[in-house]
């Protein structure tokens, strides 16, 4: 993997494009503690988008607004709503990655581009995904600016500390059938590889389920799930997600955490709302998981879940749509051994997602 030119560093951003980036900003800042680093927009001398980018330790998005009513990107929020655009990986040369992609078959977006200012230089090149979801390859080593040229430091308000650390995977929600499709195209391009599979079997309540593979880079620093309905009486939450979204997206985002309860605690002070869990799951919890380090009763009261496997526990929470649609959302999640996903709270969790379908009239 050393040698191969698409062996990826890390995801260096997200960018969400949003109908109004300074109100986004905001919303992250308030409630995931990203602090505000780097502002691009008619001020800088970028005359057709307004972006900001707020980050956190290995955690960095950028929210872009358009400036004009007709622009591609007000037309892509018009369709989609607000909602991740691209997920960027570091890789050690643009030129190297972007040729090696489209070589396995990847579609360009954007052939290599210099951008430079008195910082050095910032190399950048796009190839497409799912969707309409782009991954950018990002070269920051001859680059010391803020973020990027065309950008500049960002307003020096402290955000709240939430512990976030990093983005611990980024799930996708494709068309029936095209899943399959995906995984060859991690596989086949950029070199993944499929780490766990999970059925209708696993990810299925009475109503509605869903099908899953789980992709990883050869370090195991990236790591995307992907997932795609399957038949079920009703309509599945990845279905309502495709018709609300006009097709497939970033479904939500997994941050991680070494304080899963003060961070939450934190957060829902803040006014995130994250799904409601049935309290008969904490009856059958410490059967089920056996001792951990924290308390049960924070568990209950914050709506964390916990999950066991061979390597260790997990514990993890999902917020309510972060947008008017019900579409993007959150995971914030701590990991004390485990390299899972929390299989045993997949019921639990769809019956949840469930019963907040049923509320919106999408069941």
């Amino acid at each position: 993997m050393a040698d191969d030119p698409l062996a990826l560093q890390g995801i260096d951003y997200l960018e969400f494009y949003v109908g109004n980036a300074k109100h986004a900003a905001h919303f992250y800042r308030s409630t995931l503690g990203l602090e505000p680093q780097a502002h691009a927009g008619l001020e800088t001398g970028v005359r057709d988008r307004s972006s900001y980018v707020l980050a956190r330790r290995d955690i960095r998005f950028v929210l872009t607004a358009a400036l004009q009513p007709d622009h591609p990107i007000a037309n892509h929020v018009k369709q989609h709503g607000d909602g991740v655009k691209d997920v960027a990986l570091r890789v050690a040369s643009v030129e190297a990655a972007y040729h090696a992609a489209l070589e396995r078959g990847a579609r360009s977006v954007m052939e290599p581009t210099a951008l430079e200012d008195d910082t050095g230089v910032l190399k950048k090149a796009t190839i497409a995904a799912y969707g309409e979801v782009v991954h950018t390859f990002v070269e920051r080593d001859g680059y010391g600016g803020v973020f990027a040229p065309g950008y500049e430091p960002g307003n020096t308000m402290d955000a709240p500390d939430r512990r976030l650390e990093l983005i611990d995977h980024v799930v996708a929600n494709v068309e029936l059938g095209k899943m399959n499709d995906w995984v060859q195209f991690y596989q086949e391009v950029m070199g993944f590889e499929q780490l766990v599979h999970y059925d209708e079997r696993d990810i299925s309540t009475e109503y509605s389920a869903l099908m899953s593979k789980v992709m990883q880079d050869g370090k195991g620093r990236i790591k995307f799930p992907i997932n795609e309905p399957a038949e079920g009486r009703r309509k599945s939450q990845i279905q309502e997600y495709l018709e609300y979204y006009g097709g497939p997206g970033v479904q939500h985002i997994a941050l991680l955490t070494p304080d899963i309860v003060a961070t939450v605690d934190a957060m829902q002070e803040a006014g995130l709302e994250f799904l409601r869990i049935p309290s008969t799951y904490y009856d059958a919890l410490p059967d089920r998981i056996g001792a951990i380090d924290e308390p049960l009763a924070d568990l209950a009261r914050l709506g964390i879940l916990a999950d066991r496997d061979d390597e260790g526990y997990l514990l993890q929470i999902f917020t309510n749509p972060v947008e008017d649609r019900p579409t993007l959302f959150l995971e914030v999640i701590q990991r004390k051994g485990s390299r899972g996903f929390g299989k045993g709270n997949f019921k639990a969790l769809f019956e949840a997602l469930e019963a907040e379908q049923a509320r919106r009239g999408n069941l």
